[in-house]
């Protein structure tokens, strides 16, 4: 498959599992940026869905970031996610 074909798998993935574990789905912005050092998947929600995202001790962050990485070597990318912590938290 073309890179081109690829070019949103990776957001559109964790558009899909945010979208499914946070109370407000309509708050969940994405962005993504590519740039030499790989894809970068930049996530917002609610901050009242932050912990949902998070996990206990990170784990629901950790694994989504693990999954990601799955995609982005199926394709030769790497993949990054950081989620930006709402303002007024």
């Amino acid at each position: 498959m073309a890179p081109e074909e690829n070019n949103t798998q990776d957001q559109e993935f964790v558009e899909y599992i945010v979208k499914q574990i946070v109370e407000k789905p309509e708050e969940v912005e994405i962005e993504r940026s590519v740039d030499e050092m790989g894809v970068l998947i930049t996530l917002k929600v609610d901050k009242d869905d932050m912990g949902k995202i998070i996990g206990k001790n990170g784990q629901t962050a950790k694994s989504i970031r693990t999954l990601l990485r799955v995609i982005g070597s199926k394709n030769n990318a790497r993949v990054n996610l950081k989620i930006v912590e709402p303002e007024n938290a």
